[in-house]
């Protein structure tokens, strides 16, 4: 029997998914942290375009998908899960952290491939709420490249073209997202929506303001 509930935030890289999980407050699974080592053989591959021959990161093959319902469970379930660190720089696993979640009815997982977990949550009754974080396409594009060649991801004209890449495929992204459950918002309504019920009683739980129920 579930002790607490997930709320997943999807959308396209750099639309402010990890922005609105640290406003809310919630603790956060990375769930871009599942990604496959470099090194995996079983990893897809572009196979036309400028891209041709590198790695299809925003491929589903190319995420433990298992792994990271596991550790969606045991959270639900215990409220505690050991998680794998990914560094996209040291392109693989470079440890482990441990998500805890001190009691809180709600936690947040975000990344890119949240849409694959909607439907197992709901059905296992684990979901609280699922939202697909958009941006006008120009704006998720210099967000994404900022933020990669900030923190040196990958060799910059690698990241314009893949940024340039994403853009143009951002529309099938949040369509995905929809399809599988997500409710289309930026990050201020989604932020708006979850905190509506900020109003709370003497002595109540410090996160109940999150108990929107599923979006």
């Amino acid at each position: 029997m579930s002790t607490a509930q997930v709320v997943v935030l999807a959308g396209p890289s750099g639309a402010g998914k990890s922005r609105l999980a640290e406003r809310l407050g919630l603790p956060v699974l990375r769930l871009d942290d599942f990604y496959k080592d470099g090194d995996d053989p079983t990893l897809p591959r572009i196979d036309h375009g400028a891209n041709a021959g590198l790695v299809d990161w925003d491929h589903p093959d190319s995420w433990h998908q298992s792994d990271a319902m596991a550790a969606l469970r045991e959270l639900c379930a215990t409220g505690r899960s050991e998680v794998p660190i990914y560094e996209i720089a040291q392109n693989g696993r470079c440890g482990s952290r441990a998500v805890d979640l001190h009691g809180s009815t709600r936690f947040v997982a975000e990344g890119i491939f949240a849409p694959d977990v909607v439907a197992a949550c709901r059905e296992e009754g684990l979901l609280a709420a699922a939202y697909c974080i958009t941006q006008h396409p120009l704006v998720t594009f210099w967000r994404r490249l900022s933020r990669d060649l900030r923190e040196h991801r990958k060799p910059p004209l690698v990241l314009v073209r893949r940024g340039y890449a994403l853009a143009r495929d951002q529309r099938r992204v949040v369509a995905h997202a929809l399809r599988q459950g997500c409710r289309r918002a930026t990050g201020d309504q989604a932020y708006a929506e979850l905190t509506a019920n900020v109003q709370a009683s003497s002595g109540s739980r410090s996160d109940s303001r999150f108990d929107a129920g599923s979006a």
